[in-house]
């Protein structure tokens, strides 16, 4: 499949902040300034709060009744990008990220028919929020995760904002979006849309 810098793509950004709608939230504000930076690169999608949904633990794809996943898979399967957007807490990335990555292991055993995962191809990219420092460590536990299930992370795949420690600003409550946040935005945002058009075009071998 032949593709341009011109190619339309999809994102879809699964905010992992523990407050359901409509409490405000540091984690879905950069993860609509990331989606915004996207659209700037020929991508559209949709952002959706993991909290405002009935996710079930497991590690499967459908958990049975009433299980909110199955149709949030379906989403990201249709998208080209994927955002992953977390608060830390206690120097970890939130119970929701967890439990988004859990219900994405059950990918590594859904295939094609040339044995690759459904994820393959797909293009991932994180937000971090927080009040202390643990960014770079958040950050590299989802990288981790997302690759694990399939997913592919260009350079500089994370944006992120921490507040200094012991004190209790959040980041939506800053007067403007820091200019080294701002540029690491858009940074992410033009690699991951640069490296999903790539993957468009050239598909990874069948695996063995």
């Amino acid at each position: 499949m032949e593709t341009t810098e011109h190619t339309p793509l999809r994102a879809v950004a699964l905010v992992c902040t523990l407050s359901p709608s409509p409490a405000p939230s540091s984690s879905l504000l950069l993860a609509e300034q990331t989606m915004a930076a996207l659209s700037e690169h020929g991508v559209t999608g949709k952002t959706i709060r993991i909290a405002d949904h009935d996710v079930k633990p497991g590690v499967k794809t459908d958990m049975g009744d009433g299980d909110a996943w199955p149709e949030i898979r379906d989403t990201v399967l249709g998208a080209d990008i994927l955002i992953l957007s977390t608060p830390i807490w206690l120097g970890h990335p939130s119970s929701l990220a967890q439990r988004v990555l859990e219900r994405l292991d059950a990918e590594i055993s859904e295939t094609d028919d040339e044995g690759r995962m459904l994820t393959y191809g797909k293009v991932a990219g994180v937000c971090v929020v927080g009040n202390e420092d643990g960014a770079h460590k958040v950050s590299a536990d989802l990288f981790q995760g997302l690759n694990d299930v399939g997913f592919t992370l260009a350079p500089n795949a994370v944006t992120y904002w921490v507040g200094e420690a012991m004190q209790g600003t959040d980041y939506q409550d800053l007067e403007k979006t820091p200019d080294e946040t701002a540029a690491t935005t858009r940074t992410l945002a033009a690699n991951t849309a640069h490296l999903a058009r790539r993957l468009k075009a050239a598909p990874y071998p069948p695996s063995s």
